[in-house]
């Protein structure tokens, strides 16, 4: 197959392309080229897709599947208008951000969604909307045939955000000096997606002339069981310090990300169904993530080599948690 990946340079584009190739492909990847090189054999175009002429070196041929994985409403009508003609298959990937309302576990694709926001920028709290926006411009241009893959945590190495990477990093380098690592005692579920499952599925599938809008993520797991997962791949023994969602809070803790925050911990009842949603349709297309303990491992094995000390986008500095340890009724 000839297959276009609208992206291909930053980490899940990337790993859509090195997939295709692996598949046997063809691989042609437009992007801007910021943010790292193409893998392998892949054709590379250099692209500004704000530009009027961004898809005039693509758009002059017929591709058997484009995989989009655009933010931006703007990115995506331009790529529509150019290419929705050329494609016989249409894959989007957009997020479980979409959803209005994050606090029902089990929901599935039919649960409201925040109003379209059609403009372009780059604030995290238009990024659902941005996405609903994203969504019904490919519905309504190729509908008959994408795939609208509604993807939940990405996890995995290569994971820039630094949130999936934070636990089995800080288990094999405790803040503590007698080893101890502080965590949120807190029954919320988790769901996470290997990007490398993602990025496979989402080729093969398009390639299988998939459609429709499906939650694309993995099992639903408790936050207990994913630090424990963690805890157990980095080979840790020492204490763990629980500390409930209202003592992170009056500390000043943040969930989620960000600086000073503990990653993938998500405050209840607000996002009791975030990370708990049906996936049910995507598994019927033949999405199946891997255990969560190989892609904790990897990534790993990814943190350690690109260094446990470098500047992060979300976590606890080994210096904060040594102090939250201390307020905690922990000797350090």
């Amino acid at each position: 197959m000839d297959v276009l990946v609208l992206g291909g340079t930053a980490w899940l584009g990337r790993e859509v392309a090195l997939a295709a190739l692996a598949q046997g492909h063809e691989v042609t990847a437009l992007a801007r080229g910021e943010s790292g090189s193409v893998p392998g054999s892949v054709r590379f175009v250099r692209a500004d897709r704000s530009a009027a002429d961004a898809y005039d070196e693509v758009a002059g041929r017929d591709w058997d599947v484009v995989v989009d994985v655009a933010r931006q409403p703007g990115h995506v009508r331009g790529a529509l208008g150019a290419l929705g003609d050329r494609s016989r298959s249409w894959v989007f990937v957009s997020s479980s951000s979409v959803y209005a309302r994050d606090d029902s576990p089990g929901d599935d694709e039919s649960a409201a969604l925040h109003p379209p926001h059609d403009a372009d920028d780059e604030g995290w709290e238009t990024y659902g909307a941005r996405k609903v926006a994203c969504e019904s411009a490919v519905l309504g241009a190729v509908g008959d045939r994408a795939l609208v893959a509604r993807a939940g945590l990405i996890a995995g190495p290569g994971d820039h955000t630094d949130r999936t990477g934070y636990w089995p990093l800080r288990f094999a380098h405790p803040a503590g000096s007698d080893g101890a690592v502080l965590v949120p005692d807190v029954g919320l579920a988790t769901q996470v997606v290997d990007v490398r499952d993602l990025a496979s599925w989402l080729v093969a599938a398009g390639g299988a002339g998939a459609t429709g809008v499906v939650n694309a993520s993995g099992p639903v797991v408790p936050l207990a069981t994913h630090l424990e997962t963690a805890r157990r791949v980095a080979g840790h023994t020492e204490e763990v310090v629980t500390v409930s969602q209202e003592w992170l809070l009056e500390h000043d803790v943040q969930p989620w990300s960000g600086p000073r925050s503990l990653p993938i911990w998500l405050p209840l009842p607000d996002y009791a169904g975030f990370m708990a949603r049906d996936t049910s349709a995507a598994q019927a297309l033949g999405l199946t993530p891997r255990p969560l303990a190989e892609t904790l491992a990897d990534t790993l094995a990814w943190e350690l080599q690109h260094g446990p000390g470098r500047r992060r986008k979300a976590g606890l500095s080994p210096a904060e948690e040594a102090e939250l340890l201390t307020l905690a009724g922990h000797a350090t």
